[in-house]
């Protein structure tokens, strides 16, 4: 017998292992191979797309002071129509950001600081006069000087906000802007007063005197619902509502939101949810105007923005007192926060708006209103205060707010003319 055929059976063993492998590794190969072109094809689709292209600034999210989390509260669309987008976007942008970058047409040097409105985490705010000439027919502003430390995308992000907002009664107008040397400069419509805040404060005594007090109270409220309601039709998170940062021109007729620094635009985040849930723990937000779902669930939408309008009347009904006076650390206010606990009634607060103050505190948040909703029960309040229908005519109401500024212009009046006699 020939030794081979012993080993036969041996042989065709090895043989089949050896097989095996050699298929084994063919088949490893081709699905390699697979996924290798379907990853080139999907870059080389991704870089054809308006997200990646090269010369599109990036001005939606910025590198530095992450925003407060936002969620907002309908559904996100779809990312591929996004995607197939015309070069028409690209274009707006280009010129968006030119816009940004323009020579500066005027310095700080140029401007005349007056008085100080108020110092913000981010920015101080005075009044101030152009030492020559004028900007948009405006000699005198509103003036913000950015803090140092500040960067220029996050003054940027603001300044792009401000503009999409365009032009709104209850909103303060951005006229011009600084921002190729430090510190940035803003300037903005001017105002009389100042914040609402130090308005009340100032003239507590007179006002909580006034009979009418509760009516100009609630006509000053309407108008701040109003920018907010502006706000969402442009699907912008304010984050920063407070009554410091309501500016006051003629109370309670003329009240502007500002304050933008901490304002998110939805529209101009390439992933909504998940920007929203983008939290920085160094991220330093006003804590006593947030709403409990902030703290709970990292959730911060346009129902926080309401809460804190429920805050800003509490605030307005108490002539500018701190919310939550009691509570002295951050820690305590934010247990009493997610406990369910709410500030106190304030005295002497008319019953209608102690109820739209407890509507915007309710848990949990989608059972807040809309801002639209909110404007319509102001509506119907002002409705039923006869002396108060006419809300965009206050030349035809006499207003005791005015009395003692009337009766300093006719005593000086009657000095000059003395004087000429």
């Amino acid at each position: 017998m020939s030794p081979y055929s012993e080993m036969c059976p041996e042989f065709y063993i090895m043989l089949g292992v050896l097989s095996f492998v050699v298929l084994l590794f063919s088949v490893l190969g081709a699905v390699f191979l697979t996924k290798y072109r379907a990853v080139v094809r999907t870059n080389r689709r991704l870089r054809g797309s308006q997200f990646l292209h090269p010369r599109i600034p990036q001005l939606e999210i910025p590198a530095v002071t992450p925003p407060p989390p936002l969620l907002e509260e309908v559904e996100p669309p779809p990312l591929q129509p996004t995607l197939e987008r015309s070069s028409g976007f690209r274009l707006s942008s280009k010129r968006l950001w030119r816009g940004l970058q323009q020579e500066p047409r005027f310095s700080k040097s140029d401007l005349n600081l007056l008085q100080l409105i108020k110092a913000g985490k981010e920015g101080v705010f005075y009044q101030a006069r152009m030492n020559r000439g004028t900007c948009k027919g405006h000699s005198m502003f509103t003036c913000k000087i950015s803090k140092e430390g500040v960067r220029l995308k996050h003054v940027d992000m603001e300044i792009c906000i401000m503009r999409k907002l365009v032009h709104h009664k209850n909103i303060l107008q951005l006229l011009d802007w600084n921002t190729c040397d430090q510190p940035f400069i803003l300037l903005m419509e001017y105002v009389s007063y100042g914040t609402l805040r130090t308005f009340l404060q100032t003239n507590r005594a007179h006002l909580s005197g006034n009979p009418e007090l509760q009516s100009l109270l609630t006509i000053a409220s309407y108008h701040i619902a109003l920018a907010m309601q502006h706000l969402r039709s442009k699907m912008i998170v304010h984050c920063d509502l407070a009554l410091r940062n309501i500016m006051v021109n003629r109370f309670p007729w003329e009240v502007k939101l500002a304050e933008f620094g901490l304002a998110r635009d939805l529209t101009r985040m390439a992933s909504r949810r998940r920007s929203s849930r983008w939290r920085n723990q160094r991220t330093r937000v006003p804590l006593r105007w947030y709403p409990p779902e902030y703290f709970k669930n990292n959730y911060y939408s346009f129902k926080g923005d309401v809460w804190a309008f429920g805050i800003v009347l509490w605030e307005m009904q108490t002539f500018g007192t701190l919310p939550y006076p009691n509570l002295e650390t951050s820690e305590e206010v934010v247990f009493h926060i997610c406990m369910g606990h709410k500030n106190t009634n304030p005295e002497g607060c008319r019953a209608e708006m102690l109820h739209i103050m407890r509507d915007c505190w309710q848990e949990p948040h989608t059972l807040r209103p809309s801002f639209k909703e909110i404007v319509s029960m102001l509506e119907n309040i002002m409705e039923n205060d006869a002396d108060y229908v006419d809300v965009d005519s206050p030349q035809s109401l006499v207003r005791e707010a005015n009395y003692h500024e009337a009766k300093s212009l006719r005593g000086s009046v009657s000095l000059k003319e003395e004087h000429g006699a």
